[in-house]
């Protein structure tokens, strides 16, 4: 199979869709790998890198995913990139497609086979393509949410564990799965008051056996939501429906009784974000201000850390790249239920029940598709 591995364009993606290892791995096995010039520099991948492990460097995108069968990218394409798409090429990146009905059409239009990293289930109903970018992100959520906090970027000027003889910043985290755990084991490392809040009261459970108590809990409802957040200095929304819009838990009311200066970092905004006034920005202009509120809402905030989020990433998503360029997409995905479950579209039809229920599109089953 022919691989292509274009360079990301979106504002300020850093990563690269393979690294020179799994170039190597893929070359070896008999695979064709070509590489936009620069595709891995800002991850630290150098094109000498790429060469010496078999890739073919282009020096033209176009090339890249023109020739290609199997494109292998990090974040959803962008309109620019829209005049690659063609019928039967293989798209295995993050979609995201939920909210982006423009994208959803297009590849549809096209019969683009669309691959969503953030749908392929693992065993036990895991989310492994998902999961090192949500550890990342969760983990970076208080990074950037302590930095938000500051007086100069519009915070309440509240350093997050506070000194002694003054109290620590109040962390409110809205979701209790990978992003939401990985936020509050750095909130609590910060020395931050922390609460988290999830509709699942066994993970709540199993949250407070993790921390050892250090970690309050609450149940998910909307009168401890609206607490929660009012008492608030810092708030994660880091809430997932796999594939599906993310549910408005913080309402426009909510955000407007927060205190002045107080921040919001909305982990869910690429699956639309779970707080009322949020929307997407970017690394080059991160943040916006809503009733006195600080609203910090990248839809790839992993891409300001490239080199570990690349690697991260590859590690989990290079075993499937492998997979479907040896066996061919069709027979992966026959052979693997958990991969046919990231099958978004396929040759016209949409393939995901989450996707069309966010967008109101009729759907027919991966199965289905593929017979």
């Amino acid at each position: 199979m022919i691989v292509g591995v274009p360079k990301e364009i979106k504002d300020s993606e850093s990563r690269v869709g393979i690294t020179p290892a799994g170039v190597k791995a893929l070359t070896e096995a008999g695979h064709t790998v070509l590489v936009e010039t620069q595709a891995g520099a800002q991850s630290g991948f150098s094109d000498a890198e790429y060469q010496n492990a078999g890739a073919e460097i282009v020096g033209d995108a176009g090339y890249a995913w023109g020739q290609a069968e199997m494109v292998v990218k990090v974040k959803e394409p962008i309109e620019s990139e829209y005049a690659y798409f063609r019928e039967g090429l293989v798209l295995f990146t993050y979609l995201h497609l939920a909210p982006l009905p423009g994208l959803t059409d297009k590849l549809l239009e096209s019969k683009v086979i669309g691959i969503a990293y953030e749908t392929v289930r693992g065993r036990h109903g895991t989310l492994p393509l998902l999961m090192p970018m949500s550890e990342v992100a969760g983990r970076m959520s208080v990074q950037v949410g302590a930095s938000c906090l500051e007086k100069e970027r519009g915070g309440r000027g509240i350093l997050l564990g506070g000194v002694p003889g003054v109290p620590p910043a109040h962390v409110a985290i809205l979701g209790g799965g990978v992003v939401g755990t990985n936020a509050a084991r750095i909130a609590l490392g910060f020395g931050a008051k922390t609460t988290l809040i999830d509709v699942n009261l066994n993970r709540l459970r199993e949250l407070d056996d993790i921390f050892g108590g250090r970690l309050y809990t609450l149940a998910s409802n909307s009168y401890n939501i609206a607490q929660a957040t009012r008492e608030a200095d810092l708030v994660i929304g880091a809430v997932l429906i796999p594939g599906a819009t993310a549910p408005k838990l913080v309402t426009r009311a909510m955000v407007s009784r927060m205190k002045p200066g107080s921040v919001i970092v909305d982990v869910a905004i690429d699956q639309g974000g779970c707080v009322e006034t949020a929307r997407p920005t970017s690394h080059s202009n991160p943040s916006f201000v809503v009733d006195g509120v600080v609203h910090y809402c990248v839809t790839n905030m992993p891409g300001a850390v490239p080199h570990t989020s690349t690697l991260a990433l590859t590690n989990s998503t290079f075993p499937y790249v492998l997979r479907m360029a040896s066996l061919g997409v069709r027979e992966a995905l026959r052979q693997d239920a958990g991969l046919a479950e990231g099958l978004n579209t396929w040759l016209g039809a949409l393939t995901h029940r989450g996707v069309a229920e966010s967008q109101h599109r009729a759907w027919t089953a991966a199965e289905s598709a593929l017979a």
